[in-house]
């Protein structure tokens, strides 16, 4: 059983590295707006999105973007990112350690 919650924090770790990623790409595209990846990086912003879409989609109904003043506030990838390093990485760190 130890394998099998190393394995589940290892894939949660990467997602929360991927979720990382995805937070720098918002950053670029909301601050160089035309920026446009080719090549290589491409296929690796491709892949971010791809990866980390179909969790923000499903917070993203469940949680309506907050409009201050002229624009909305997205806050499903913040949230995912929170619940992500402050909830299951630490829980399933402990299980790990603790199946040992």
């Amino acid at each position: 059983m130890n394998i099998f919650w190393q394995i589940v924090y290892l894939v949660l770790w990467a997602f929360y590295m991927l979720l990382i990623g995805r937070l720098l790409l918002e950053f670029v595209r909301m601050f160089a707006r035309s920026w446009m990846p080719s090549g290589r990086s491409a296929i690796a912003v491709e892949s971010v999105y791809t990866v980390t879409d179909p969790p923000v989609k499903a917070l993203r109904r469940l949680i309506p973007m907050v409009r201050i003043g002229g624009f909305a506030l997205d806050l499903s990838l913040i949230i995912l990112f929170l619940v992500l390093s402050w909830l299951l990485l630490p829980l399933v760190a402990s299980l790990a350690i603790s199946a040992l």
